[in-house]
């Protein structure tokens, strides 16, 4: 039987965790799982219950509502892996500027946490997986076969994210984009509950110089020499 393989990839915001794990998992044609459309997808909920009407932070009110949140991820007809909320495809919706706002927020909340971490592991049984977000290595899959911390420069980031949404999104302020990710950053940094931060015995991968094939072939190479070892 084929032993089966559990990659991690934990990293900042905006650095590119969901490029690299979905060509991993195409290359390697394991599960593929984004942790952080997951936390959209909630935030998202969240402001349509209103959670933040009138500028408010009602958290109570999502915590009375998460047994209404079903989440699941579906292959679209180009192969693509999207995320359906309640079985809405939300994949485009969950981008916003909106939700990512505030979604360091929604991912502080312990009960939230727990309903989370208990799905993505559900989620992974009896499957090799790539699954990435900020405390994959650390609490989702402390064992996990190979671990890959990414990171690059704020600003490259910031351009990154701004490319992205340009084309989706009127009025885009590159500033704006910039703030809001220096302060996800202070946010995932800081909370109480899986912290965002680099597990002891995983591989730092600094990108800013890389494009998305040289960041493949580079964890690629890594991950071949990890299993060949073991």
């Amino acid at each position: 039987m084929q032993k089966l393989i559990k990659i991690a990839v934990d990293g900042h915001s905006s650095c590119g965790k969901s490029t690299l794990a979905r060509d991993l998992s195409k290359y390697f044609n394991f599960l593929y799982i984004d942790t952080g459309a997951m936390y959209r997808a909630v935030t998202l909920f969240s402001i349509r219950i209103g959670v933040f009407k009138d500028n408010l932070e009602n958290y109570d009110l999502l915590i009375q509502n998460l047994s209404r949140i079903n989440i699941e991820f579906k292959q679209s007809s180009n192969n693509k892996t999207e995320i359906f909320l309640n079985g809405e495809n939300v994949e485009n919706e969950i981008r916003n500027l909106e939700v990512s706002s505030k979604v360091s927020k929604i991912a502080t909340l312990s009960e939230l946490r727990a309903l989370m971490v208990g799905l993505q592991r559900k989620m992974s049984e009896n499957k090799s997986v790539v699954m990435d977000g900020r405390d994959i290595g650390t609490v989702v899959f402390p064992d996990a076969d190979i671990k890959i911390f990414l990171t690059a420069s704020l600003e490259i980031r910031a351009k990154r994210r701004f490319d992205e949404l340009k084309e989706k999104t009127k009025d885009l302020d590159y500033n704006a984009i910039l703030k809001n990710i220096s302060e996800r950053d202070f946010i995932d940094q800081n909370r109480e509950i899986s912290p965002l931060k680099k597990a002891e015995d995983a591989i730092l991968i600094d990108n800013s110089n890389l494009n998305p094939k040289q960041q493949l072939d580079l964890a690629v190479k890594i991950i071949k020499e990890k299993i060949n070892e073991s």
